[in-house]
């Protein structure tokens, strides 16, 4: 079994007109937002083996704020890939993993993350900004995971749902 944590980045500035959207910071809720996301990992012993984000400033923001709060600074990597990605991607990205990982954040952007979720849960959930949800995959090696992996659904996090 592996675990899958899927956020969506926390929320971010559209202030600046001239920022590309590649480069829009978080905003002051987006800062809020992110280190809950981390305690709640913390508090859950859901730390990861690996976090693996979009290259997108607030995805990477994201990132660093969650795994500051859960412990994990050390293991962030970024990937262009997953910048906008479809679920096709996310699941390329995820394929590659070592088999020593057993339980990785991916943090992206939607449509695409709520896409894989429903696709690999069979449940179509909503994903907010800095919204976390926790799946439990029935595959042994990452390089099983295809559009055709089922996984459990184990909860859902939402910052405006969540004191």
């Amino acid at each position: 079994m592996k675990t899958l944590l899927i956020l969506r980045h926390a929320k971010s500035s559209w202030k600046d007109t001239q920022w590309d959207d590649h480069d829009r910071p978080l905003n002051k809720r987006g800062k809020h937002d992110a280190p809950r996301v981390g305690q709640w990992i913390q508090q859950r012993q859901l730390q990861p083996d690996l976090i693996i984000s979009s290259t997108a400033k607030r995805a990477v923001k994201t990132a660093i704020r969650v795994a500051r709060e859960c412990g994990c600074q050390d293991v962030i990597q970024q990937r262009e890939s997953l910048y906008l990605a479809p679920p096709d991607a996310c699941l390329d990205e995820l394929r590659t993993l070592d088999e020593t990982v057993s339980r990785v954040l991916l943090v992206g952007h939607n449509p695409g993350l709520e896409q894989l979720v429903a696709l690999l849960t069979g449940q179509p959930v909503p994903l907010p900004t800095a919204a976390l949800a926790h799946i439990q995959l029935d595959v042994a090696q990452w390089c099983e995971v295809n559009t055709r992996t089922r996984g459990t659904l184990i909860d859902l996090w939402q910052p405006r749902s969540r004191a």
